[in-house]
């Protein structure tokens, strides 16, 4: 056999190899695009879930925040007038409590630029629940009165509005930014 006749069927067998493979390694890389583009969609679906659940604890830490300001509010008005504070009374308990939960659930999943201002707001709302509770008691503190309360109250809501723009702010970041 001569070297002609040998080099056409090997010829034969590396184009029909050389098919073979082509093929092959465009259906790989049809598959690894697949897989990027399923990876990328899972990664957007993530985001957005994310973005949701820390809308909706945003949302719950604020309307917590406001209810328990509410009630600590209503508690300085029934102060002296006994035939409502039992309710008042519940009604700031319940408040506090549920902002409590809120609260500790917001610091699992808020940002630490969000919870430095919230854990500032938290703190200070304790500062003015022990107050009223001791107004309340009867056992006041240097310092304490109706008017302390008032004012403290008052400054806390306009913390909770600047805490409430961060968390806007950091929602909009998640919604600006696909790569978070």
């Amino acid at each position: 056999m001569d070297l002609g006749e040998a080099t056409a069927p090997l010829v034969a067998v590396v184009g029909v190899v050389g098919t073979l493979l082509s093929a092959l390694l465009t259906q790989r890389a049809a598959d690894r695009g697949r897989q990027r583009e399923l990876d990328r969609v899972e990664q957007v679906r993530e985001r957005r879930r994310h973005a949701q659940e820390l809308r909706a604890c945003s949302v719950a830490l604020n309307a917590s925040a406001r209810q328990y300001l509410a009630a600590l509010t209503d508690q300085v008005h029934a102060l002296g007038r006994d035939e409502e504070l039992r309710v008042v009374r519940q009604r700031l308990t319940q408040a506090r409590d549920q902002y409590r939960d809120v609260y500790a659930e917001a610091q699992m999943r808020l940002p630490e630029r969000v919870l430095d201002l919230v854990a500032g707001l938290s703190h200070d709302l304790g500062s003015v629940y022990g107050m009223v509770r001791r107004l309340d008691d009867g056992l006041p503190r240097a310092g304490d009165s109706p008017e302390a309360v008032r004012e403290s109250i008052d400054e806390l809501w306009g913390r909770l509005r600047r805490t409430r723009r961060e968390m806007r702010a950091e929602l909009a970041g998640y919604a600006a930014d696909p790569g978070r």
